[in-house]
């Protein structure tokens, strides 16, 4: 079983995958998000190639627990994700993911170009490890 995990974005979208028992996070990219279409495409390929069973997307959310202002542009996306893999994502509380995933690159000394072009992968990290600390409880 593999799941993956979605970090949503304007510009770029981060997915993080497990590895084959569903324990860890085994792989994570990148891919483009300008254009809705050609990015459902890619995680409908990244779906198919990797075997994956199970949909987990970062959903926004406001300090206080109540839904942020994107929050109906992440439920049309995650609609429009299921119909294109066949699979439900799981909507997942990103709170503070991105903000982790600065101060991780950071500590790790990447600035600049270089934590622009991860920095969307690492939070995919988070959202992944954080959902598969859920489900080992």
């Amino acid at each position: 079983m593999r799941i993956m995990a979605i970090d949503y974005g304007d510009a770029r979208t981060g997915v993080a995958i497990s590895d084959l028992t569903g324990s860890i996070v085994g792989t994570t990219l990148v891919v483009p998000s300008y254009n809705r279409e050609k990015t459902l495409l890619q995680l409908k390929q990244l779906v198919e190639q990797h075997g994956v069973t199970e949909l987990v997307m970062g959903f926004p959310k406001n300090m206080d627990g109540t839904e942020g202002p994107r929050a109906a542009l992440y439920r049309e996306f995650a609609a429009l994700l299921q119909e294109a893999t066949g699979l439900e994502p799981v909507l997942w509380d990103e709170r503070r993911t991105t903000v982790d995933a600065h101060r991780i690159l950071s500590d790790n000394n990447r600035h600049g170009k270089k934590r622009k072009a991860t920095v969307d992968a690492v939070a995919a990290s988070l959202i992944l490890e954080g959902y598969l600390a859920f489900r080992r409880r």
